[in-house]
């Protein structure tokens, strides 16, 4: 996801994870906390040659909200005079270069204030929001995610079509059944 970011031109290329460190609420004990801890640093390891700035999350535990909040407001800080950003989930295998490319011409094309993928008959990630569009995702609820705002701004967004989107890794079964059906 952050080699197609980087291919797709997308000049800063954040990546927020769990801080399993310093997390707020809910954390874990014994051997779960450990696993925990030692996941978040190989994937901080591994991120770490491919020049994406890591943000931390302590409150990843409270919800998705929290962590684009988190991505966002880093974004701005760093690079105030932003244009635009795409937000990416690492669970969807199909994301690459063209899809984000895809995202960033239709927004020029258009000039719609948010372009987002549409599948399974419904819109989401991955998706761009420019610059009008981020203190929406700055005030998302810690449990809403950047669906919320495509949805209730529909008339603000260009649909950009990916059908392989409605694919998603979100627990070993689910990556079993992916590698499975690619043999």
């Amino acid at each position: 996801m952050v080699d197609a970011a980087s291919e797709a031109g997308c000049r800063t290329v954040l990546v927020v994870l769990g801080d399993s460190k310093r997390t707020a609420s809910g954390s874990p004990t014994g051997k779960a906390r450990e696993h925990e801890i030692e996941l978040v640093e190989a994937i901080s390891s591994e991120l770490k040659k491919t020049g994406a700035t890591i943000v931390a999350n302590p409150n990843w535990k409270r919800g998705i909200g929290t962590s684009i909040r988190a991505g966002v407001q880093h974004l701005i800080e760093i690079a105030p005079g932003v244009e635009a950003t795409v937000l990416l989930a690492c669970d969807q295998p199909f994301v690459d270069r063209a899809v984000i490319e895809g995202l960033i011409t239709l927004h020029h094309e258009t000039r719609k204030p948010i372009v987002a993928a549409s599948y399974a008959g419904t819109l989401g990630v991955p998706a761009l929001f420019d610059r009008s569009r981020l203190p929406d995702l700055l005030g998302l609820d810690d449990s809403a995610g950047a669906k919320s705002i495509i949805l209730s701004n529909r008339d603000q967004v260009a649909e950009f079509p990916f059908p392989e989107g409605e694919i998603d890794i979100d627990t070993a079964e689910d990556r079993e059944r992916f590698c499975g059906s690619k043999k």
